[in-house]
């Protein structure tokens, strides 16, 4: 059912209203926090790729207060098993029975700090998490909260010791961005606003996370137009056939670029998706999923780029 006119400004409203809370901790960086709430609201996965100290970690705890989700924070090491991340069944002596311990992936938002630093098998531990919100242990299914929202953060300054996302899993993120260092005058402004304090002190909860799923539903009901939806699939076959790729765009990139764009069109106070909405998503989307071939990666063509150009070659529709 389409949302009603109150609706869509109800919805325009919140995500304001969510957006502006987090940057008071996270200062000048307005389009990194409004992509972080619509992948919360598409109900999809955030990548973080960037150097320590810039806010990763701080933007996580940030959100989690604003919705008033769990918040829980793995440290991803060498060591790292993966009943450390979804938990373990015990043997409880005084009861006398097995009980489940959940791990730290039953929160709400779950910070995976430095992911590239755990082993392969801890990695794939998340992927049950990610793709389908519950996780298996001993044979017994245990359900994830909702929202479910994992932002993982990885430095792309350490290689050594390190061990890169497989395709796999990159393409369970629905976006990747980085957080970039702050403008002079920003940097300026976080001298001044959080030198003494910590920036999460003053953030007061938004939203609880009943609202939050709710405002998921509405933009998952955002018109997306028979055009609007050929748009997107050109899109896809377009990176499947880039000379400069061994691995386009997937099923699920095509689902996720659609449902983050929904989620862009309701946060403008519109209940129906202009190919603008793809356009602006288009990166953060889709450029962590495309694997470049040989040649490509020897010129260091950075992935961003083929999605502009394939962006820039795929007619919008008109109608």
């Amino acid at each position: 059912m389409a949302m009603s006119r109150a609706e869509e400004n109800l919805f325009a409203e919140q995500f304001q209203s969510i957006t502006a809370n987090i940057g008071q901790a996270i200062l000048g960086k307005p389009s990194v926090l409004e992509l972080a709430v619509t992948c919360l609201l598409a109900e999809g996965h955030l990548l973080i790729e960037d150097a320590p100290g810039v806010g990763k970690t701080s933007l996580a705890k940030a959100l989690a207060i604003t919705v008033q989700a769990e918040f829980g924070r793995i440290q991803f090491t060498p060591d790292l098993l993966p009943s450390d991340v979804v938990g373990a069944t015990i043997w409880n002596r005084a009861a006398n029975t097995l009980d489940f311990q959940p791990g730290p992936v039953f929160s709400g938002i779950v910070v995976a700090d430095e992911i590239n630093r755990a082993s392969p098998k801890t990695q794939s531990a998340l992927l049950e998490a990610m793709a389908e919100r519950q996780v298996t242990v001993d044979g017994t299914t245990h359900g994830l909260p909702r929202p479910f929202m994992v932002i993982a953060t990885q430095n792309p300054l350490e290689h050594e010791g390190t061990y890169p996302l497989p395709e796999s899993q990159l393409d369970r993120f629905l976006m990747r961005i980085q957080v970039g260092y702050p403008s002079k005058q920003a940097e300026l402004d976080i001298l001044d606003a959080h030198g003494a304090d910590s920036p999460l002190d003053a953030l007061r909860p938004m939203v609880d996370s009943r609202a939050v799923s709710e405002l998921a539903d509405q933009a998952n009901a955002v018109f997306t137009a028979p055009g609007v939806k050929r748009y997107l699939v050109q899109i896809a076959n377009s990176t499947r056939e880039h000379p400069s790729l061994i691995l386009g765009m997937s099923p699920r990139a095509t689902l996720g670029l659609q449902r983050a764009s929904r989620v862009r069109a309701a946060s403008q106070g519109r209940d129906y998706v202009l190919p603008d909405d793809v356009k602006q998503l288009a990166v953060p989307v889709l450029a962590h999923r495309l694997l470049l071939n040989p040649q490509a990666r020897a010129q260091g063509t950075p992935p961003a780029q083929i999605v502009d150009d394939i962006m820039s070659s795929v007619p919008a529709p008109v109608d």
